[in-house]
């Protein structure tokens, strides 16, 4: 499974892994004001953006996927960033390596089982008849018969793209959904993450929730929290000042 990437900057090597229905063009501003003082690698996960789509859609498959690039890149050791979904295939890469995660932050999601909340997502991507439309506008209404929030639409609505005479979406939707079970999983413990770790959580979003603060101790008993108020599942986009900041002193700090 070879990952396609972008990387940008010089310095000490930084991987960036998007969440569920994501890219690593989701993390476009981030990537330039880190790539000032990182080496930054930014993935396509499996079975996203221009990755390639497999059947298989878990964590371990994912750590995996991970540490062969690391391997093919030979980065001995770097900073590992993860959002959402992302964060999960990144706890699981720093547990089952974690002498190859110099530090780990984690954006807005943690170490637990998650019950399913993307149903009516799914039901609204499937519901666009790729055959059918001829335009991201008549994309836009029949998804909107299920997913209310503009931004949301426009987040999903970035997979989607013309393949010569029809529409197609970059994401693999058919395989997601499958093994969606799979995604709500916690990380599959192999052991402790012992480096210096940071969870990031938005004020407003329930992603991480106060009974999730002993699994986060044992599993990375050096983590740290910052809470950015205000924002929700998103904090690098609704906040890319305040996440920068709060990202670097915690990178950069010896």
């Amino acid at each position: 499974m070879k990952l396609h990437y972008k990387v940008s900057g010089s310095g000490t090597p930084l991987v960036i892994a998007h969440g569920l229905f994501g890219t690593l063009e989701n993390w476009g501003g981030q990537i330039k004001a880190l790539s000032e003082h990182f080496l930054v690698y930014a993935v396509d996960l499996r079975n996203h953006g221009l990755s390639p789509w497999s059947s298989e859609m878990d964590y371990p498959s994912m750590s995996t996927d991970l540490l062969e690039f690391l391997d093919d890149h030979q980065l001995d050791q770097v900073l590992l960033l993860g959002h959402s979904m992302g964060g999960k295939a990144a706890m699981q890469l720093a547990l089952d390596h974690p002498r190859r995660i110099r530090k780990l932050v984690v954006v807005d999601i943690a170490p637990v089982q998650y019950p399913h909340h993307h149903d009516q997502v799914f039901e609204g991507l499937f519901n666009v008849d790729l055959q059918k439309i001829s335009s991201r506008k008549e994309a836009d209404s029949a998804l909107a018969e299920y997913v209310e929030e503009v931004s949301v639409r426009q987040f999903l609505l970035k997979n989607l793209y013309r393949d010569k005479s029809h529409f197609a979406w970059r994401m693999n939707l058919d395989s997601l959904q499958k093994e969606y079970e799979q995604l709500a999983k916690a990380p599959q413990s192999k052991g402790k993450y012992q480096g210096q770790t940071l969870f990031i959580k938005g004020g407003v979003s329930n992603y991480i929730q106060e009974s999730h603060r002993s699994t986060i101790a044992h599993l990375f008993p050096n983590a740290s929290a910052r809470i950015l108020d205000g924002v929700g599942h998103w904090p690098h986009a609704e906040k890319p000042a305040v996440f920068t900041k709060i990202l670097l002193r915690f990178l950069q700090q010896p």
